[in-house]
Formats: C-alpha cells, structure tokens, sequence
C-alpha cells in the first residue's frame, strides 16, 4: 500500500503531519473502523446543511458530487461547476476540482490524487477526509498562542483541569475512561450530566452518557460507539481529534462570551481595589487629624506648675510623648502619602478622574495640620525648659531669702526692748559715758545690717517678679522686716538725742571697752557674713562658673591670716581691760557696756569660719567634678551630633541627585535607593544612641553646648525628613515603573523624558514650576494658549500646587503619545454579551459574571436604564458609561 503525507499552510507557515498514517496504524482494523464511522458522521454533520448525507465514505465520494458539496458547505464558498456525466472522466475532474480547492487553502497533498479516490482506495479516502477536518475543523483552533493540535489539546487541558479523575495528556487514552467528554459538557453545560455520579471504573456508562446527551442537547452527531473506544487497547488520535473538535466549536461561543466576562470582572477589580484604596485613605486621614486635634491642646497648654516635681513629670509625660506616641503617626503620615500618590497613579493608568478626598483630608491638609503639631511641639518644649530653670532660679532665691531673714531677725530680735530702756536716767556719769558709747556701737552694727536689709528686699522683688508660687508669705515677712527696720531706725534716732542730751553730764569713758567694741563690732560682722557667705547655696551652669566661685574662695582664703591678726588684736584689747580692771582695782558690774560681743563669742565664731571652710571646699570640689561631667556630656553628644547632622545632609543631597540623574533604568535606581534605604536604617542605632546621650543631658539640666550647633531637635527632623524624602523617592519610582510597563514606554524614551525634565528644572528642586513646565512644552512643539495651557496643567497638576513632578510629567507625555484601545475593548464584550440584540440583561449579566461582581456592576449601571429602554435592559452607551465613565470613552 503506497504512502502519502499531508502539510497545511498559510501566508508562508504550514503544518505537516507526520507518522499520521503510517502502514501499521491502518492495517489496525479496529483503528480503521474508528475512522470510518469517525469520518462519516463528521461529513454527514455538515452534508445534512445541505438535504443529503453518505453512507459509505469510500464509494459515495468517488464521483466527487458530495465530496465538491462538502467543501462548499464547510468552507461557505461556490466551488466550481461539477460535471454531471457518469462517465470515469468526468468523475475524475470533479475529484480534481475538490483536490484544487483544498490546494488553494494552503493545503499541500501528497500522494493523494484524483484516480485513488475515483477507484475508491479507502486509505487515500480517509486520508483525503482526515485533511479536509485538519484545515477546516483543527487548524483555525488557536488557544494561548498555541494552534491546531496543541491548541486544541490545551482547551481540553485548561477546560478539564478541575475536575478529580481528569488527566488529558493526548487524543487517544486519555479519553477511554469517558470522563474527559463528561467534563468537557459539565464545563459549559453543567444543567446536563451530574458529575458527581460518574465512577471512573464505568467508562462504558461515561462514553454512552456524553455520546447520548451531546447528540441530543448540543447538536454533535455520534460519531464513535463506546464500545469502540472501550475495545481497543489505544483509541485512533483523528477519530478522538474530530470528535473533540466538534466539542471545541460547539461551545467557543461560550468561550467568546467567558472571554468578554473575563474583561469585564478585571474592570471591575480595578474599581473595587481603587475604592478600597479610597476608602483606606479617609479613614487614614481622618484617624490622624483627629490624633493632631487631640493631641495639639495638650501641647499648647501653659499651665504653670508650683514645684520642680511636678514640672519634671511634665517633662518626663513630653519625652514618652516623643519616644512613643508620635514615631508611629510619622509613619502613618509617610504611608498615608505613599498610598495617595499609588492611588493617583493607578487611576491614571486605567484613565479614571484623579481621586479628590473629603473636604478637609488634603494631603496638603494634612502637612498643614501637621506643621501646626510641630510648630506648638517646639514651643511646648520650650516653655518647659524655660519654667524648669524658673523654678530652679525661684526655688534658690527663696531658700537665700529664708536665711539671710533668719539672720536678721536673730539679730534684731530684743533690738526694739534695749533702745526703749530708760537705765541712762539713773545712771552716773561713767554709766552714761558707757551708755552712749555703747549706743554708738549700736548705730555702726545697724549700718552694717542695712545691705542685708536691701538684698532681703532685692530677693523679695525677685521672686514677686518671677511670679513665686508663695510670693504671699514672702511679701508679709519682708514688710514686717521693713517695718521692723523702720521702727530700729526711729529708735536708734530717738534714744541717741537722749543720750546726746545727757552727755555733757558725763565725765568719762573707758576707752578700752569702746575700742574693743567699734573693733569688735566689724569683725562680728564680718564673721557672720564670712557664715553667711560659706553656707551659701550656689547654682552654676558652667565649669567657667564654678571656677570662678573657686578662685573668689581661694581669695577669701588668703584673707584669713590678716582676719586672725585681726582677731588676737581685739582680743589683747579685752586682756588689757581686763589687766586694768584687776590693776586698778575697778568695780566692774556685767560685761561691756558697749557691746554685747564678747571673746567666747568671737572665737566661738571664728572657729566656726575655720570649720565651714573645709566644708565649703568640698561643696566645691563635688560641683566641679559635677560641671566636669556636663563638660563631658556635652562634647559626648556634640562629637556624635556634628556627625549625624552632616551625615543626614549628605544623604538627602544623594537622595535627591539619585532621583533626577540619569544614571541606569528605573530598576537600577530603585536598587540604588532601596540600598541606601537599607544603610539609612541601618544608622538609626547612632540616632538612638544620640537620643541617650540627649536625654543625659537633660537630666543633668543642662540647657547650652558651645560644642556644637546642632539640637536634638535639628537631628529628629532631619531624620524624619530623610526617610521620608527615602520612602517618597522610591514611591515615585516603583509610579514611574508602574506607568513604564502600563504605557510600554522604553528605556531610551524614559531617558528622553528625563534629560527634557531636568533641562528645564533649573532649581534642581525635583520638581518644575509653571513657567519652566510651559517652556519645555513650547520646545517640545506645543504650539498653546492660555486655555490649553490650563487645561495640561489641571492633568499635570490635579492638586493646584504649581509645580509638576516628574511622574505626572511622564504620565503626560506617554498619555499623549498611547494609542489606547478602551473603546474597542468596551464594544468588542457589548457585543458579544448582546449577541444580535443592542442591549444586555441583568440576568445575562448575573449568568456571566461571578455573583459578587454582576451585582456591583449592575449597581453601577441602575442610573442608566432610560426610561423608554426594554425592562432590566442596558444599551451600549450607557453600557460603556457605566463601566468607564462618561471622560474616558
């Protein structure tokens, strides 16, 4: 038996069958009776279009009548006049007439010629037949860029792949259980078989079952008994082929319209997830508003505190304030941003208006309110450092205040009762002497007290002005000082008349107690302010400060030698009266008359001086060491400060040349951001570490360093700053990839956009004001007015801002450059939806799409229903309308 081989082709591309039928396969009986009733009820599916069928393949197409009437019905075309002589000639031309037409599809035979099929050669009739299927019935099958036999094949697999027990690898036993037809049907037809009863150990019950209910429900002729496909060990490939491809072509029409549901289901994705979207950022704004509103009174409340306790707990509320609360609402404030710009950019891609959130909910909004939080932050914190030193300062005026009034109301304690006695009236004449002596004494020992009065005075007035919680108690017992004082000095005035009045009555007057008393008197004095001095509380904030108080101590220190001298000279005054008295024998009653001081006193007090003097040496010594350590905090936090604060400069300067050079693609400086986004974080121990040493130093109220000019407030906002400006940069390249890939832009034409954009920003800002942007387009060949020009930059610019980015400018040019299809796309899935109506039904929506999604869009559709329109039916304008709102089509 000779052999031949059939090949396809079209526009230079043809498809050869090899090993089709080779010797082996069609000495197989079984194989040729498959082929046979195969073939037959094939022809005959078509033939009966035509009023007629065939019997026996073999014999009713070797005149070549129904074989010319074949190719005329699957093909849709008149062929030419067959003759209808009987004669072998004749047969014979209209074989050849059939055999030209199939040629004249691109189809090469081989061995097949028109006396074969006259003389009725089975082999070369079925050959012929299995040609005419492959190029009429297969070939045109295309399936994911996949064609004829892999096409099909992949249809079945794509179809099938969901059901248990299903498993199409090819066209021979993949299909003898039966279940393969069976699912094919439940696909498209699931009302006709329950899938769920068939076994796969009953493949007879299967076949019969999709044999029966294709024949009946679906118009697919039976082409193969069961049993034929049962009995044979290998099922013939184009007898399961041809009867899989009546299956393909009965149901692409659902496969058209699963297509156009497909379409259909992704526009609405993209409109539910931009609503979310949407939805997302409301809430997002509306929660952090509502945080800054909140939060904002509690900044701006000034309400002074009476004690250093309660001002450090206020303090210490502000830094968990600054350590918790606010580092998560800057990262909600950076992915609120984030999520906007991806909205704005996905709503451009699918050409949906820009979003325009609530009144209110800007992001401009939110900066706004945002600048306000930082601005009553800054202030907060300064009013608290200013009242911690307030209280500081008012806290150590009170506390001098309290001893210095304590001194003089011990001194002035008894004054008022010895300058109201009238002894100098019976007094004799030394007595009177002594009297007015002493009262001299007096005077000079009140003089020396009138500087003590002025500072009492001077720290009440202090503390009045610095608004003293107890500035109450403080007032009433500096009056009551002055008033005291007052009456001393009236006093004082009153009995010295009288003493000067009596005085030419006396005589005489011990010299030696006089002296001893107007030597005495001063250095009392200055021993109790030496006291007053030594146990004075100091406050410093500098080692320059403490230094000084030092060398002043020294100072004082290199004063006691002479005070000493001086102290033993009063003394010899005292050991010289006292050798008068015992030589001259003098009747002394009491102690001198003109002083109340005496040498127990004096020397009581001066080693008293010589202990506190020690003491305050210490005192000293503990605040140097105490100023050595702030000297250290400070250069501690100013050697790391004066590196960070650069470090971040640099950084936002690289940040900022990274995202308008042109240096790679768009991935390259994604990863080039994304790395140095990697390094930023990795520097975030250094600023906490700084956060430390900062919080050091504010403990140790420390409130200047000279060391550097960076705060830790500079350093938290420039960090803020950086990785914001990090987050926003990689957002607007991951827009700029986004609009590459969804406007097919190349990396050439990117570079383009980007050396035009960065000609024309000649700020170096990133960004391109008004003016520069309507240059560049009048050197792009925009030939514009007013009008237009507005209108670009209402595109360009949605948020009236005034400058336009990079990304919107790229958004611009490749939307003027993008050839969109949208409108095609809408028409194309009306029509196959509607089929030959001009309108679509709500059911027809409900039975196409998934459940969730037909109601959505049917929602969408309600306000478009006309009034005139059939019942539940939308037309295509208002089809479109729905779907793509009235801008886009």
């Amino acid at each position: 038996m000779e052999q031949y081989d059939g090949e396809i082709g079209e526009d230079g591309m043809y498809m050869q069958q090899q090993d089709d039928w080779d010797r082996d396969m069609l000495l197989d009986p079984a194989w040729e009776k498959q082929q046979r009733k195969t073939f037959t009820a094939w022809c005959n599916s078509h033939l009966r279009k035509a009023g007629t069928q065939i019997e026996n393949i073999e014999e009713d197409f070797r005149d070549g009548l129904k074989l010319m009437l074949l190719l005329e019905v699957i093909s849709g075309e008149r062929l030419a006049k067959p003759e209808r002589g009987k004669m072998r000639v004749h047969k014979i031309s209209n074989v050849n007439k059939a055999l030209d037409y199939i040629a004249s599809k691109g189809v090469r035979l081989v061995s097949i010629g028109a006396e074969e099929i006259v003389d009725g050669n089975a082999k070369m009739t079925l050959g012929m037949i299995w040609t005419i299927i492959l190029r009429f019935a297969i070939q045109d099958i295309s399936v994911e860029e996949t064609s004829a036999k892999e096409g099909l094949l992949l249809w079945c697999q794509r179809k099938t792949a969901p059901y248990k027990n299903v498993n199409i690898q090819n066209f021979h036993i993949s299909w003898k259980d039966g279940l393969g037809f069976c699912a094919l049907i439940h696909r498209h037809r699931p009302e006709l078989i329950d899938y769920g009863k068939l076994r796969k150990d009953d493949p007879m019950t299967n076949l019969n079952t999709a044999f029966d209910v294709a024949e009946k429900y679906l118009d697919i002729p039976k082409m193969l008994d069961a049993e034929d496909i049962v009995g044979t060990v290998r099922p013939d490939e184009k007898a399961i082929m041809t009867y899989v491809s009546s299956f393909y072509h009965a149901f692409s029409g659902a496969q058209k319209a699963e297509t156009a549901a497909n379409r259909i289901c992704k526009v609405l994705a993209v409109n539910q997830e931009n609503e979310q979207l949407m939805e997302d950022y409301e809430k997002l704004a509306s929660d952090l508003l509502e945080w800054i509103r909140r939060t904002v009174p509690w900044l701006e409340n000034r309400a002074p505190e009476n004690t250093m306790q309660a001002m450090q707990q206020k303090l210490e509320d502000f830094r968990d304030y600054r350590r918790m609360h606010k580092p998560p609402k800057v990262q909600e404030k950076c992915q609120l941003e984030i999520n906007f710009n991806t909205l704005q950019t996905k709503l451009r891609l699918s050409n949906r208006p820009a979003f325009m959130p609530s009144e209110g909910r800007m992001v401009s909004d939110i900066n706004n309110a945002w600048g306000g939080l930082e601005h009553a932050e800054k202030g907060y914190e300064e009013w608290l450092l200013n009242e911690i030193r307030r209280l500081e300062r008012l806290d150590h005026l009170a506390e001098k205040f309290r001893q210095k009034a304590a001194i003089h109301e011990a001194w002035t304690a008894g004054k008022e009762g010895m300058l109201q006695e009238k002894d100098f009236e019976t007094a004799s004449l030394s007595e009177i002497k002594a009297l007015l002596k002493k009262h001299e004494a007096f005077e000079s020992d009140l003089a020396a007290h009138q500087d003590r009065v002025e500072q009492i005075a001077a720290i009440a007035q202090e503390l009045n002005e610095l608004d003293y919680y107890d500035s109450p108690s403080v007032n009433a017992r500096c009056q009551c000082i002055c008033d005291q004082w007052d009456a001393l000095g009236a006093l004082t005035q009153k009995r010295s008349e009288a003493l000067e009045r009596t005085e030419k009555l006396l005589e005489t007057i011990d010299q030696l107690y006089l002296e001893f008393a107007k030597r005495a008197a001063p250095f009392n004095n200055w021993m109790e302010g030496a006291m007053e001095d030594l146990q004075d509380t100091f406050i410093v904030h500098t080692i320059e400060e403490i230094q000084g108080l030092s060398t002043a101590h020294e100072q004082f220190k290199a004063t006691l030698p002479e005070a000493d001298k001086e102290r033993q000279a009063i003394l010899g005054i005292h050991n010289e009266i006292t050798k008068i008295v015992q030589t001259y024998h003098v009747n002394m009653v009491g102690t001198n008359p003109y002083t109340t001081i005496n040498p127990q006193e004096i020397n009581g007090k001066w080693d008293k001086v010589r202990q506190l003097v020690p003491q305050r040496d210490q005192a000293l010594m503990e605040e140097h060491a105490r100023q050595q350590n702030n000297e250290r905090l400070r250069k501690q936090f100013a050697g790391q400060a004066n590196i960070i604060g650069p470090w971040i400069q640099t950084k936002m300067e690289e940040i900022g040349r990274i995202s308008i050079e042109m240096h790679g693609t768009l991935e390259d400086q994604l990863t080039h951001l994304r790395q140095y986004e990697k390094s930023i974080v990795h520097y975030k121990p250094k600023i906490d570490q700084l956060e430390v040493d900062h919080q050091l130093i504010q403990e140790e109220l420390i409130f200047d360093n000279k060391h550097t000019n960076y705060t830790m407030e500079h350093i938290r906002v420039g960090w803020e700053q950086l990785l914001t400006t990090i987050a926003r940069t990689i957002n607007e390249i991951e827009n700029q990839v986004l609009t590459r890939d969804a406007k097919g832009i190349s990396q050439d034409q990117m570079n383009e956009f980007r050396a035009s954009f960065n000609h024309f920003d000649r700020k170096r800002t990133g960004m391109m004001d008004a003016e520069d942007f309507r240059t560049c387009l009048i050197s792009m060949g925009y030939n514009m007015g007013e009008a237009e020009f507005s209108r670009i930059m209402s595109i360009v610019d949605p948020n009236r801002l005034g400058v336009v980015t990079f990304q919107a400018f790229i958004d611009f040019m490749s939307r003027e450059t993008a050839d969109t299809d949208t409108a095609d796309q809408v028409m194309a899935s009306f029509k196959v939806l509607a089929g030959d109506k001009n309108y679509i039904l709500a059911d027809e929506l409900r039975r196409e799409l998934p459940p969730d999604q037909a109601e959505y869009c049917i929602a969408r559709m309600a306000p478009y229903y006309g009034p005139d329109a059939v019942p539940g039916a939308l037309d295509y304008m208002s089809f479109s309308t729905a779907l793509y709102g009235e801008s886009d089509l």
